[in-house]
């Protein structure tokens, strides 16, 4: 039998009436001839309140004991969902990380998937069962202790399971019908794609856009898993919701196929800096160490102050989400007590959001960065910082134009046209 898996996040399995509703969409696959294995995450919101008890119990938490409290969810969720599809005579096993077993490193809390071997589940498909209902979320690591994969893991588990079982496809529910040209709480002319490339979906992802974890995405890339987004909450079809798939399985892409943004962004420079060799290693070295997740890098050129700062100096401009600003702070501030650096001054500036346009057909045409640029112009919209890669073009600008920009440049490349 042909293997589909299938995922449901925390709002799809919210309450019983929700894991019914899920079951059914589970029941009609397996009516379709599928052998289901269905990864669930804990239901919505119980997560989070594991996380506060453990957090109050014990502060400094031993990181063992928190992946074994807060992996629970999960296992409630798979039990249930379980139960369910019996109820509705559809022959189905619940499986938590280690029974099947998912092989970690012992990372935890933020554990890496190292195998998922096939027998045990296998087993079971070829004795009868038709669902396997697998906690996502969660593994097992080599000293044989339950670990968990991050927030956001069970889209990774569902992943990973589709590439070990060379699932016909990875259909993850949530609460949206598919992947849009950009957030449509902010233009209510953002359309849903039909399709979009692995590449095109992975800037998205981690640019802000949060249809689906970012680490799901490169593993689905990377062993050529297809992903279809749909909603939970509407009646399917084996067309709906967006697939992310290879490249060549779209036959003509749009320039630009979506603006994402990201609201909680900072910038940080350090002023008059020594132009040296290895100047970026000593400051970018101490962030890493500190955890900053360092993003947009703007180096100015180097200019000469006889009077104060005799040599070549150059300003360092970066970015970085707005929560690490205070950690970079303190590795950069350090990084000067102990000599590694000198500049003058450290301004930070928290009232910043990255914009971006994401798309495959930039690699065959010109003037994109042009078209955005003006664009953005011609909302009075000053650019801060610029950074590009192959396909995609990323600004920073004041936060509280945030929400023009994605207008302005949704309807400069008249992205509600679907060609």
């Amino acid at each position: 039998m042909p293997i589909l898996v299938m995922k449901f996040g925390g709002t799809s399995v919210a309450d019983l009436d929700r894991i019914r509703n899920a079951a059914e969409k589970v029941r009609t696959e397996v009516d379709r001839g599928y052998d289901v294995i269905v990864i669930v995450s804990a239901m919505s919101g119980k997560t989070n309140e594991l996380v506060g008890w453990v957090n109050e119990t014990s502060p400094l938490f031993d990181a063992r004991e928190y992946d074994a409290v807060v992996s629970s969810g999960e296992n409630v969720t798979a039990g249930l969902m379980a139960l369910t599809l019996q109820e509705m005579d559809v022959p189905a096993r619940s499986w938590q990380g280690w029974q099947v077993p998912l092989l970690t490193t012992s990372a935890h809390s933020a554990a890496r998937i190292e195998d998922i071997p096939r027998h045990n589940i296998d087993q079971k498909f070829a004795e009868g069962m038709k669902v396997a209902v697998v906690a996502g979320f969660q593994g097992l690591s080599p000293e044989g202790r339950i670990t968990t994969l991050g927030r956001g893991g069970s889209d990774t588990t569902a992943v990973a399971f589709a590439a070990a079982f060379d699932a016909e496809r990875c259909d993850i529910y949530t609460d949206v019908n598919g992947v849009y040209t950009t957030d449509p709480r902010i233009t209510s002319k953002a359309r849903k794609l039909d399709r979009i490339a692995f590449e095109e979906m992975l800037e998205l992802a981690s640019l802000g856009a949060k249809v689906l974890q970012t680490r799901s995405v490169e593993l689905a890339m990377r062993f050529k898993v297809r992903l279809r987004v749909l909603s939970s909450f509407e009646d399917s079809t084996p067309n709906s919701g967006t697939l992310v798939c290879d490249e060549e399985e779209i036959m003509e892409s749009k320039v630009v196929s979506g603006v994402a943004y990201s609201r909680d962004e900072a910038k940080i420079t350090l002023v008059t800096v020594e132009d040296r060799p290895g100047i970026a290693a000593a400051i970018f070295g101490p962030l890493a160490e500190a955890g900053v997740n360092v993003d947009m890098i703007v180096q100015n050129i180097s200019e000469k102050d006889y009077d104060d700062h005799p040599g070549a100096v150059t300003d360092m401009t970066f970015s970085c989400p707005y929560d690490q600003v205070a950690r970079a702070e303190k590795a950069i501030l350090d990084a000067k007590s102990r000599g590694q650096i000198e500049f003058s001054d450290l301004v930070v500036d928290k009232e910043v959001c990255k914009i971006s346009v994401v798309g495959i057909g930039m690699r065959s045409h010109a003037g994109v960065a042009a078209r955005m640029f003006a664009a953005l112009k011609a909302e009075n919209i000053n650019i801060k910082v610029i950074s590009t890669s192959e396909i995609k073009i990323s600004v920073l600008i004041d936060r509280k134009y945030m929400e023009l920009a994605v207008q302005a440049l949704h309807d400069e490349f008249e992205l509600e046209k679907s060609s």
